[in-house]
C-alpha cells in the first residue's frame, strides 16, 4: 500500500505563529489564557494546557493573567473590553484575518455594503462583521448570494466582497462568477488565505491519484473539513481527528492512499497516523497492509459494500432482523429502510420478505453485520435517475429537509439536492416543502469519481405546468376583475397572493382603511382573501391588487352618517401638548384640541386623560379633502354657569 503525504498538510503560518507566541509566554512564567480554543485542534490545545495555559469560556480573565487572542480573531469589543479593564492581551490574529478587518472598517465608513463569504456562526467571520458599521450580508452558498441579490435594489448597491479566510475555492469562483454577472458596483478582494490555497489544491490533485484520502484535523476546524470536501468529490475520504480513529477494515481493496491536514493540525499527530500506517507493526514482522489482509483472509465475503440477499426473520420499531445466510445476524436500523423518514418499519416490510441490501459495516468480534435497503435501492435508483435527466421524464421525490442553499430529496433512494432557486418561489419558503411529495424533473446526473452529483428542480415541472394557467389568466385578467387568492408572503410594505399561477401585490395602504405597522396584524401566509385587480403592466408581468373596498370607507361613513353636531364615543389614540387623537371610526382619528378637552383650564393633556381611554366627543370640524377632523369633548358636557357678582362684591 502507497502512502502520500500532502506537501501542504498541518500547522499554515497564522497557526505557528499562534502555538508559539503562546507557548513561549507559558514558558516565559507568565501566566496565559486564551479567549476561546487558540486553534480547533483538541490535542493542541490539550499540550498547552500542559504548560498551564488556560482557556477562558468568556471574556473573564483570573486576576493576574493574561489573555491571547486567536489565531482566526475575535470580534472588536473584545478589544475595547479588556482595554478598559487594563488586561494585557497578545494579538495572534492571523495578519490575513487582520487584513480583512480593516477591509470592513473602510467598507462601513465607505457606505458600502459588506458581503462575506463563510460560516455566519464561525468566529472568523463573526469577528470581521464587527468591524463595519454599515450594512453587511453574510452567506455560504452562491444560491443564497443569488437570492440576496434578486431583492429589491441590492444589485445595484455598492458593495465589497471579501471571504472567511478557509472558504472553498470552487465555491468563491461561483461567486465571483455571480457578482461580475449581476452587480453594478462591486469591488472584489480575494481574503482566501494562499496557504488554504495551497492546501486545498493540493488536496484536490492528491485525491485524483489515490484510492482513499485520510483527511486529519479537529472536527471543528472549517478548513479540515472544507479539505474533506474537496477530496471527497474525488476519492473515497475519511476524516479523524487522531491516530485512534483508524481501523483495519478501512483500507480494504485499497492501493494508494493520500494523507493532508488541515492548518490547525499539530505535526506530531500526523505523524502518528503515518508511522501507524506505514510501519512493522507486530514481532513476526508483518506490515501494516499484510494484517489488514489477513485480518479478512478467513472471513465469509461480507464485507463493506458487498451485495447481498437477506430474509426478514423480525421486525421491530427500530430496526429489521434479517437472515443473510452467513454467521453474522443482520441487522437494518429504520433510518436505513427507506428515504421517507415518517415512514413506519411495519409498513415496509414484514416476516419472510427478501430484500436486496447492502452491507454497510461487518462486524466479526460480536457476529452482526449492519446492512441498508436504502442504498441498495440508491444503486439501483441511480439509472433510473441518470435517464430521467435524459428524456426529461418527471419523478417523485420526498423531500426530507431544508439546507443551506436548498432542499435534500430522495428520489428512487437517490440523495437529489434542490437548489432554493430551483425548489420554490421567490417569496415561498422552503420550510414548507419538507416531508412532502414533489413532483420534480432531474436537471443534472453526473458521478465524478466515486460521487454522484443529482440535482433536480420542483419548478421546472411547475412552470410548465403554469404557463398554460398563466396564459389564460392574462387573456381572461381585467382592471376591477374579482379574485379569491391565497397569501403567499408578507413584507413591510405589502401581501404577495397567488391568483392562480400569477402572483399580484397588495400594498399595506390598499390591504385595510385602518392603520396599521405590518400586514402580519391582518393576514397570515396561506389565508384566503378577497382582491380585486387594480392596474395591470401586461408587459412587465406585474398587478397591483386592492383588498379594502370603497363601501367600507370610513371617511364616506363619516360624511354620509355623521353631520356637525354629532355626539360619537371613542378612545384616544395619543397625547401631544397640544391636544388628544380620538379614533371614532376605523381609521380615522380626530383633534380634541387642549381648548376643547375641559371647560376648566387645562396645562397638560396628559393630566386629564391616558390612551386607550373611552370618551365622549362631538364632531365640530371635518375637512374630507385633507382628510382631518376637528372633535370637543367639553362640548358633550353642560356648560359651568358663571355666578353673577353681588353689590358688594362690585364694589
Amino acid at each position: 500500500m502507497k502512502i502520500t503525504k500532502a506537501k501542504t498538510a498541518g500547522f499554515c503560518f497564522g497557526v505557528n505563529r499562534a502555538v508559539d507566541m503562546t507557548t513561549n509566554l507559558a514558558k516565559e512564567g507568565k501566566k496565559v489564557a486564551t479567549m476561546g480554543p487558540l486553534i480547533h485542534n483538541k490535542q493542541a490545545v490539550a499540550a498547552l494546557e500542559e504548560l498551564g495555559v488556560i482557556t477562558l469560556d468568556s471574556l473573564e480573565a483570573p486576576e493576574g493573567y493574561e489573555v491571547v487572542l486567536r489565531s482566526h480573531g475575535v470580534e472588536k469589543p473584545v478589544y475595547d473590553y479588556y482595554e478598559s479593564r487594563g488586561i494585557v492581551t497578545h494579538d495572534a490574529t492571523c495578519p490575513y484575518v487582520k487584513k480583512i478587518h480593516r477591509l470592513a472598517e473602510k467598507t462601513g465608513k465607505d457606505g458600502r455594503v459588506l458581503l462575506v463569504a463563510g460560516d455566519k456562526n464561525h468566529a472568523e467571520v463573526k469577528g470581521i462583521v464587527s468591524y463595519t458599521d454599515g450594512e453587511y450580508f453574510v452567506f455560504n452558498e452562491p444560491e443564497e448570494l443569488s437570492a440576496w441579490l434578486s431583492i429589491g435594489q441590492n444589485a445595484e448597491k455598492s458593495a465589497n466582497l471579501v471571504a472567511q479566510t478557509t472558504y472553498m475555492l470552487k465555491k468563491w469562483d461561483e461567486i465571483v462568477d455571480i457578482v461580475k454577472k449581476v452587480c453594478t458596483d462591486c469591488e472584489i478582494f480575494d481574503t482566501i488565505c494562499r496557504a488554504t490555497n495551497e492546501r486545498q489544491t493540493e488536496a484536490a490533485l492528491l485525491s485524483q491519484q489515490n484510492d482513499l484520502m485520510v483527511v486529519i484535523g479537529g472536527r471543528h476546524s472549517s478548513n479540515t473539513q472544507k479539505l474533506v470536501k474537496v477530496c471527497q468529490e474525488y476519492c473515497k475520504t475519511i476524516s479523524i481527528e487522531t491516530v485512534k480513529e483508524l481501523s483495519p477494515e478501512l483500507f480494504i481493496n485499497i492501493q494508494n492512499v493520500g494523507v493532508t491536514a488541515g492548518a490547525s493540525t499539530p505535526a506530531f499527530i500526523i505523524q502518528e497516523v503515518l508511522n501507524n500506517m506505514s510501519e512493522v507493526i507486530r514481532e513476526d514482522g508483518m506490515s501494516f497492509e499484510e494484517m489488514l489482509n489477513e485480518s479478512y483472509a478467513n472471513q465469509p465475503k461480507v464485507y463493506r459494500g458487498a451485495k447481498i440477499k437477506g430474509v426478514v426473520t423480525g421486525v421491530s420499531a427500530n430496526e429489521v432482523t434479517v437472515d443473510i445466510g452467513t454467521k453474522h445476524t443482520g441487522f437494518i436500523k429504520a433510518s436505513e429502510l427507506s428515504d421517507d423518514p415518517s415512514a413506519k418499519v411495519e409498513d415496509l416490510v414484514k416476516k419472510g420478505d427478501e430484500l436486496n441490501l447492502i452491507v454497510i459495516k461487518p462486524n466479526d468480534a460480536e457476529g452482526t453485520v449492519e446492512l441498508s435497503k436504502k442504498r441498495y435501492d440508491a444503486q439501483e435508483g441511480a439509472d433510473a435517475v441518470a435517464k430521467a435527466a435524459e428524456t426529461g421524464e418527471v419523478l417523485t421525490a420526498t423531500i426530507v429537509e431544508a439546507v443551506k442553499g436548498g432542499l435534500v430529496a430522495f428520489v428512487n433512494g437517490v440523495r437529489v439536492f434542490i437548489p432554493a432557486s430551483l425548489a420554490a418561489g421567490r417569496n415561498e419558503s422552503l420550510e414548507t416543502l419538507v416531508k412532502t411529495k414533489q413532483e420534480i424533473k432531474i436537471i443534472e446526473s453526473s458521478k465524478d469519481g466515486n460521487r454522484r452529483k443529482v440535482i433536480g428542480s420542483i419548478r421546472a415541472d411547475k412552470e410548465e405546468k403554469t404557463n398554460e394557467l398563466k396564459e389564460k389568466f392574462w387573456e381572461e385578467v381585467e382592471e376591477g376583475k374579482v379574485y379569491n387568492g391565497v397569501v403567499k408572503s408578507l413584507t413591510r410594505y405589502g401581501a404577495f397572493v397567488d391568483l392562480g399561477g400569477v402572483d399580484g401585490l397588495v400594498h399595506m395602504s390598499e390591504l385595510t382603511w385602518e392603520k396599521i405597522k405590518h400586514p402580519a396584524e391582518i393576514l397570515k401566509a396561506g389565508q384566503t382573501i378577497e382582491v380585486f385587480v387594480k392596474s395591470l403592466d401586461r408587459e412587465a408581468g406585474k398587478i397591483s391588487l386592492g383588498h379594502k373596498k370603497e363601501e367600507d370607507n370610513p371617511w364616506t361613513k363619516l360624511e354620509t352618517e355623521c353631520p356637525i353636531g354629532t355626539v360619537l364615543t371613542g378612545k384616544v389614540a395619543s397625547l401631544t401638548k397640544f391636544g388628544a387623537f380620538v379614533k371614532i371610526l376605523p381609521g380615522v382619528d380626530g383633534l380634541v384640541h387642549i381648548s376643547e378637552i375641559s371647560y376648566e383650564r387645562v396645562e397638560d393633556p396628559a393630566a386629564v386623560l391616558k390612551v386607550g381611554q373611552e370618551v365622549q366627543v362631538k364632531l365640530i370640524g371635518v375637512d374630507l379633502e385633507a382628510k382631518r377632523v376637528s372633535l370637543s369633548i367639553k362640548q358633550t358636557m353642560e356648560a359651568p354657569v358663571k355666578e353673577e357678582a353681588t353689590e358688594e362684591e362690585a364694589e
